[in-house]
């Protein structure tokens, strides 16, 4: 009997598939890792962002570059190794 709590996509696979498929979800997750730890610096380095702004002339902002730079990665990964958690696999 299949298993009911896993969606239907998923309930015929072959072994090789499903290897594919955790494949897939291990990556996602180191993804959606790698995101956290972005955003998490992103949101230390606020304080440097700050000063960066008030003290810096004209539009010399290094650390303001940097910190948006930083939470554009951390949504990019996130983004994609959620969407690599989903584990549609549409490539049978």
């Amino acid at each position: 009997m299949a298993n009911m709590s896993i969606p239907e996509f998923e309930r015929n696979l072959s072994p090789a598939q499903v290897e594919v498929l955790d494949k897939r979800r291990r990556w996602g997750l180191v993804f959606q890792v790698v995101a956290g730890q972005f955003a998490f610096f992103a949101v230390l380095l606020l304080l440097w962002t700050g000063q960066d702004l008030t003290y810096s002339p004209g539009w010399v902002h290094p650390m303001f570059y940097f910190n948006v730079l930083m939470g554009l990665v951390a949504v990019v990964f996130g983004l994609y190794g959620t969407y690599l958690r989903r584990g549609q696999v549409h490539e049978y």
